[in-house]
């Protein structure tokens, strides 16, 4: 493909919003070594993505502007670099590209093989482009910190998903199901019956008093919290997690890193557990294979086209999607 061109939006630097992105055209990439070259057919938004344009995780990410955001895609493989053993030319797959180089704005973009899956036929670009970030996020907090085993094998644990009606929060309220927990959800008042479909025993409205003090209906307390919304202090969470009660923060700010702390040195036996995606291609197929067996759904809030890729960017910035929002090419 050398030589060819692509559509893609990218930003120039930090700020600016839906506004920041421009629409260019750019060379279609190459892969390297242990990497797959992917004609997208889709992209989801992560809250991640617009933050690093925000600058909030400067001076990490990006690695260097212009950047072309998004990283989570579907696609068909149309080259294999050196080294590439596991696809073909054809394949139908799912990828997490990395945060540093981004892409995922793109018609072609660089995927590694390491995170890289197949897509089977019954799941589409769409529902497969849904599942890196905030599914293996949702699997991650369950399984690595909040110790529910999916199988259904180990004992019943009560679990509070907050934001539960959006990207991670749905899958968690699913996958939390999935492994015997009793879920206690919260999310906004027109979500109350879509969070409810998705399995969960009880549904708090986030603004009620019973809300915002996370409190459940039946249950006395939570042994763990995968808490996916922000601005929700520990005194809140404190009073209402078992005696090894753990919030698992998928958004830790300054504050929640300081309670970690203060827990650790404390040795409290109620923890605040920041959470860093370690993202294996392993965790991502099992997914895949989740959504195949129909045993989890990628709820998607929105398609748009490559053409108005800025308006899911907005959206997804305001903060009320239902499920994922998805760009395609």
């Amino acid at each position: 493909m050398a030589g060819k061109l692509m559509r893609a939006l990218q930003y120039d630097g930090y700020g600016g919003g839906a506004a920041g992105l421009k629409h260019i055209e750019v060379p279609v990439p190459t892969p390297n070594k242990n990497e797959v070259l992917l004609k997208l057919e889709a992209t989801s938004i992560n809250p991640v993505d617009w933050k690093i344009q925000k600058g909030m995780i400067r001076p990490l990410l990006p690695g260097k502007f212009p950047y072309i955001p998004a990283t989570d895609v579907a696609g068909e493989v149309v080259e294999v670099g050196a080294g590439v053993k596991n696809f073909k030319v054809g394949d139908k797959v799912v990828a997490m590209l990395s945060h540093l180089t981004g892409g995922g704005f793109a018609e072609y973009a660089v995927a590694k093989e390491s995170l890289t899956a197949i897509r089977p036929p019954e799941v589409s670009p769409a529902e497969a482009a849904g599942l890196p970030v905030a599914g293996l996020t949702a699997l991650q907090a369950l399984v690595g910190a909040a110790g529910v085993k999916l199988d259904g094998s180990g004992p019943q644990k009560n679990i509070l998903v907050t934001a539960a009606s959006g990207g991670v929060g749905h899958y968690a309220v699913q996958l939390a199901k999935l492994g015997n927990a009793h879920v206690t959800a919260t999310c906004g008042a027109r979500n109350l019956g879509f969070v409810k479909s998705l399995g969960a025993d009880e549904v708090i409205d986030y603004k009620t008093p019973d809300g915002a003090a996370l409190k459940s209906p039946s249950l006395q307390t939570y042994d763990a919290v995968i808490h996916c919304a922000t601005g929700i202090p520990w005194s809140t969470f404190e009073p209402n997690l078992s005696k090894k009660g753990k919030v698992i923060d998928l958004t830790p700010g300054a504050s929640a890193m300081w309670t970690f702390a203060v827990k650790k040195l404390t040795m409290s036996k109620k923890q605040l557990v920041p959470l860093l995606l370690i993202p294996k291609s392993e965790n991502l197929e099992y997914l895949v294979g989740l959504v195949k067996e129909g045993k989890l759904k990628s709820v998607i809030d929105s398609k748009h086209p490559l053409s108005k890729a800025e308006e899911a960017w907005a959206m997804s910035i305001d903060g009320h999607a239902t499920g994922k929002i998805i760009v395609q090419p």
